[in-house]
């Protein structure tokens, strides 16, 4: 992984009403995203951070420079949140709105990241990543999951509030 920005992605997702232990590998900043960090912080650039962020499910791991097989069909769709200080907690605290002002560089969910109920089966998901476009675009943020998740036709799929967390440069 990259020495610029790294982050963890905590992540547990809730299946047919099956609550996993929130446990995540060190995730990462794609290469994508740490050329648009460099050139927006030393080069001038304009950052272009999306203003809805699009989290993707992989059947084949995500990687740094882009690697991954996102789940399709089965009425798969990527889940949206608004970047935004409602969406996403300050560094001060879990569930916080206002802008952040804590030491622990880390940002999670305030509320339910929730999923299409799928109609087919969506096989193993054993990464998750995060888009700036609800299809195709850019991949910001790759990590893979410790824990996988099979997921069949009729489950609830969900990242519970709290869950699904950021952390840079910590």
């Amino acid at each position: 992984m990259k020495s610029i920005k790294r982050l963890i992605l905590g992540a547990c997702m809730a299946l047919a009403a099956i609550v996993a232990t929130p446990v995540a590998h060190a995730g990462a900043l794609t290469d994508y995203a740490e050329n648009k960090i460099i050139d927006a912080l030393v080069r001038g650039q304009a950052l272009g951070a999306p203003a809805t962020w699009y989290i993707g499910l992989d059947t084949v791991a995500c990687t740094e420079a882009g690697g991954g097989t996102e789940v399709s069909g089965g009425s798969y769709a990527r889940a949206s949140v608004a970047a935004s200080l409602a969406a996403w907690a300050g560094t001060q605290s879990a569930g916080s709105t206002t802008a952040s002002s804590g030491t622990s560089g880390t940002t999670s969910n305030n509320g339910a990241i929730p999923f299409a109920t799928p109609t087919a089966p969506w096989g193993t998901v054993v990464s998750i990543r995060w888009w700036d476009a609800l299809s195709a675009g850019n991949a910001w943020v790759c990590t893979p999951l410790t824990i996988t998740k099979t997921v069949n036709t009729g489950d609830s799929v969900s990242f519970p509030a709290g869950t699904n967390s950021l952390q840079i440069d910590n």
